[in-house]
């Protein structure tokens, strides 16, 4: 029986199993063990995931989207290739082409599923993550924090007990969480973060830098040549987290565009987005009353955290250099991978333990009288946010009207007093006696479990009349829409493992087709066609031959290049 673990992240996903007593990463059809969260349709109607339709953007972008994760639980949508989807929905495709690397390699049957999720992810886009799994075919019961999955996979490695922050800072999202680690428990004391910074933000401060050394307006390009501009400046604030100072230079539409930025530069520009990353963090340390020197170690998780501005960063508010001995990019999958095998209780595991928290406030929607006489709709906080769950809480509330003959308790997620500032996860409504008003009590119970099930009870106490209501992480369609659009994604066929690296390559050509200039563009076609040729050629037997010699011939005119001055 197989263990799955599953990162599902804004930039890169990846997927692993316990084997032989821990996490094994599995590699996708092109040999990385990172597959792009990137979803394209080709001028066939074909879907294509992964590196092939981060290629395909490069050259058509209106054919492939990317960090759809930040509308997770959203309504919005996007078109590409005539075809409409949900950010849902593109998960679930990801989700889909993770899973048949996993079958690939693999006969067992699947036992359990966890899926890493941002901490901060609220109830809405909690159940949206659900209901991707679900839209994949996957049965899926329990979601991790990905900073607490983290803390599991450095838990394995690191064997002392103390107190730990962790930094997870990927494409699109920001989270901070402080566990602390005792005789073999793994407490998870307060978690923050902001579901709108990330990686990508500090690349698209980059490619205007790019895009004004040029003499350019960034936002007046068209998208093509904007997604030009940050892929190279992805690859530019890779070079810059190893150098001082780096030159650029790669084709846009009407020719091309060379420069170079210095790391001073490039981190005066994002000062504003450094200043963003220390608000989570105090936050964190408050809610878990915590002076920052108390904390043994800082664990850094996600590609992001490996610039240098990060790191300094951390050394200069901690006095203490990060942990980083697993790989940022692979930590989360493999913890995620581990609370399965906590999930199955599985022998090698079993002398963990883990405890969660609620990351967010929940609360009933109730009433004040104000000073003035008028009365104003606030929520009343019955769990507040970082209480270890599972937890049950209780509030008493009285009706407010006379003859009122039922009380109804809107159900809010978040922090604010307003109950239109929060999330609203549901309702419940339970018949009271008549009579005059604050004559009747009721007593409103929470009950939050490790799973992220909220069950809320209502109870008259005059006559013990109840009502109970389960508000668990499942989908925010009704069924009907939900079989509607999993019969639909189900039609749709992702192109087989042995035709995605083909489709990459054909791709990445055609790109560099589009920016070669001169002999250079007839040499490529030249290449290209031959390409397709071996493909069709039914003798040829040893393929992936063929594929590593094409990728060789295409190395020679990819141009982007950095130089170090």
């Amino acid at each position: 029986m197989a263990l799955i673990g599953i990162d599902l992240g804004t930039t890169n996903s990846l997927i692993g199993v316990f084997q032989d007593g821990g996490p094994v990463l599995i590699p996708n059809a092109h040999g990385s063990l990172l597959t792009p969260s990137v979803v394209a349709v080709d001028k066939d109607g074909n879907v294509v995931v992964g590196a092939a339709a981060r290629e395909m953007a490069l050259t058509d972008p209106t054919a492939a989207v990317s960090s759809f994760k930040r509308w997770m639980g959203t309504e919005k949508t996007v078109e590409i290739g005539k075809k409409t989807f949900r950010a849902e929905e593109l998960s679930a495709l990801v989700l889909r082409s993770l899973m048949e690397d996993f079958r690939s390699q693999s006969s067992e049957t699947i036992d359990e599923i966890v899926i890493s999720c941002p901490a901060y992810f609220n109830d809405t886009q909690r159940k949206a993550t659900f209901q991707a799994a679900h839209l994949a075919g996957l049965k899926v019961d329990r979601l991790i924090n990905e900073p607490t999955a983290a803390i599991l996979a450095y838990g394995l490695e690191v064997k002392d007990d103390g107190q730990f922050l962790v930094l997870d800072l990927g494409g699109g999202t920001f989270d901070v969480s402080i566990m602390h680690k005792f005789d073999g428990v793994f407490e998870i004391r307060a978690s923050s973060g902001d579901n709108f910074l990330g990686g990508n933000d500090f690349s698209d401060r980059l490619g205007q830098i790019m895009a004004r050394k040029a003499a350019l307006s960034f936002e007046d390009l068209s998208r093509g040549d904007r997604v030009r501009i940050l892929r190279a400046a992805d690859k530019l604030k890779i070079e810059l987290s190893m150098v001082d100072e780096a030159k650029f230079r790669f084709p846009l539409s009407g020719g091309e565009i060379e420069g170079h930025v210095s790391r001073s530069e490039f981190e005066a520009a994002c000062e504003d987005l450094v200043r963003r990353l220390r608000h989570p963090m105090e936050r964190a340390l408050r809610d878990a009353a915590i002076d920052p020197s108390e904390l043994d170690a800082i664990i850094l998780v996600g590609g992001a955290t490996r610039m240098p501005l990060v790191r300094q960063m951390v050394a200069r508010l901690f006095g203490k250099f990060p942990f980083t001995n697993i790989n940022p990019d692979e930590v989360v999958a493999r913890g995620a991978v581990i609370q399965a095998a906590l999930k199955a209780r599985d022998a090698a595991v079993e002398d963990v333990l883990l405890t969660d928290i609620c990351p967010f406030t929940l609360g009933v929607g109730s009433s004040r009288d104000r000073p003035d006489g008028q009365r104003e709709r606030i929520v009343t906080p019955i769990i507040h946010r970082n209480a270890i769950v599972p937890i049950s809480r209780s509030e008493n509330f009285t009706t407010v009207s006379d003859d009122q003959t039922k009380v109804a308790f809107p159900i809010y997620q978040g922090e604010n007093l307003r109950p239109e500032h929060n999330v609203m996860i549901g309702e419940i409504e339970v018949a009271v006696p008549k009579g005059p008003a604050g004559r009747e009590t009721i007593s409103v119970r929470f009950t939050y479990d490790i799973n992220g099930a909220l069950q809320v009870e209502a109870v008259v106490d005059s006559n013990q009349n109840r009502q109970t209501a389960v508000f668990a992480n499942t989908s925010g369609l009704d069924e009907k829409e939900l079989a509607r659009r999993f019969e639909a994604l189900a039609a749709i066929k992702l192109a087989p493992r042995d035709q995605q690296e083909n489709r990459e390559l054909i791709s990445r050509a055609e790109r560099l087709y589009a920016e070669a200039l001169g002999d250079d563009r007839q040499v490529i076609a030249d290449g290209l066609m031959r390409f397709h040729a071996e493909l069709e050629d039914q003798k040829i037997r040893n393929l992936d031959a063929v594929r590593a010699e094409f990728r060789r011939f295409l190395d020679q005119f990819d141009t982007f290049v950095f130089r170090e001055d």
